[in-house]
């Protein structure tokens, strides 16, 4: 509905422009010489066929309706499973509410932290790359710049996930303890939590491989994709009703980590297709470092181990040695990032403190 809106605009917009600096060269200077002109009589059949010849750009029309169904079926991927509680009736008012609220905790870190930086970069390889041209067509400069910055941009969305994944499954039965007591704590939510803790590690890598894939294809490439989507959609909605009738509420997420896998491994082909013929390879931005990989293992270990000893029936004191083993895997994550992945660091540097710097003064 954006992209149709701002379509529109556009053309409104044009209605006033005048064409190479005349303003008796616009739309509305000519159809005013054409109602006042030699011919009798107002033909508006011709002026609007004037207007459409003159002013729509149909490449880029074709392609803003391309996006605009979309941006329908990702609706349909992305709220399904509403629909499916809804109309079929597979859980309980309950249940429903304790997904809605697990739902919206752990959609806050996608809003605010993996939703900007998917918008920023779509726009920056919008601008960069050229639609629907391979890389023998680009410059090879925009080519090395798009490649660099999507390797870096897979690397830090990973490694968020997995930090969010790694740290999530530990600490979400007293997150939801803290948050709702044990009216949350005690019933399917922690459970509900984990999963969607795994589930963020999909959002994140999705976003960024389709950021990067929509901001670069076709019209062409775009519509095969919808047709993929529209299968996607039906197979989503299937697999949401039998997951929930096997597992409950945890169906839903598990169904929307299928859902994403999918997507990401469409985008991930489509990406290696791309720079398949160039001596780039920004796909190794989904290989964290082999150490890194061992850390977060053991700190997955510790804190589970931490969670049944000290958590969360066994007072604050036993939180708080559970919330200090957590500090401590935590910090040592960090310090083996920041030794191990020191292009990102750099990247994370570069592209992001500055606008923090500059919104702080």
């Amino acid at each position: 509905f954006v992209l149709m809106g701002l379509w529109l605009t556009s053309l409104l917009v044009a209605l006033h422009e005048p064409l190479s600096g005349d303003k008796n060269q616009s739309v509305c200077g000519r159809m005013t010489r054409y109602h006042t002109g030699s011919e009798a009589g107002w033909k508006p059949a011709s002026v609007y066929l004037l207007l459409l010849q003159t002013f729509v750009n149909w490449k880029e029309a074709r392609l803003t309706w391309s996006f605009f169904k979309q941006a329908f079926l990702k609706q349909i991927l992305t709220e399904g499973e509403r629909y499916v509680m809804t109309f079929l009736n597979v859980l309980n008012f309950g249940d429903q509410g304790v997904y809605d609220i697990v739902n919206n905790l752990g959609s806050l870190v996608a809003r605010f932290i993996f939703l900007p930086i998917e918008e920023s970069f779509y726009v920056f390889f919008a601008k960069v790359l050229e639609r629907g041209k391979n890389v023998k067509d680009q410059k090879k400069e925009d080519v090395a710049m798009a490649a660099d910055v999507l390797e870096s941009l897979l690397k830090l969305v990973l490694l968020t996930g997995l930090t969010i994944t790694v740290f999530g499954y530990a600490y979400s039965q007293l997150a939801l303890d803290i948050y709702g007591g044990s009216m949350l704590s005690s019933g399917t939510g922690p459970d509900l939590l984990r999963c969607y803790s795994l589930y963020v590690l999909f959002l994140a890598v999705n976003g960024v491989t389709e950021c990067f894939t929509f901001a670069s294809m076709c019209k062409e490439e775009v519509d095969r994709y919808n047709f993929v989507m529209l299968a996607l959609s039906f197979t989503f909605l299937c697999i949401s009703y039998f997951l929930t009738h096997w597992h409950g509420s945890v169906g839903f997420i598990l169904a929307n980590c299928f859902n994403m896998g999918i997507r990401i491994a469409h985008s991930i082909h489509y990406i290696y297709g791309y720079f398949k013929e160039s001596t780039y390879r920004p796909l190794t931005g989904l290989l964290p470092s082999p150490i890194l990989v061992l850390i977060y293992i053991i700190s997955g270990v510790i804190t589970g181990f931490s969670e049944v000893f000290f958590c969360c029936d066994k007072g604050w004191m036993a939180r708080l040695i559970h919330i200090s083993m957590g500090a401590l895997c935590f910090g040592t994550t960090v310090v083996t990032m920041f030794c191990t992945e020191t292009k990102l660091i750099h990247f994370v540097r570069s592209q992001f403190l500055p606008q923090y710097m500059k919104k702080g003064t």
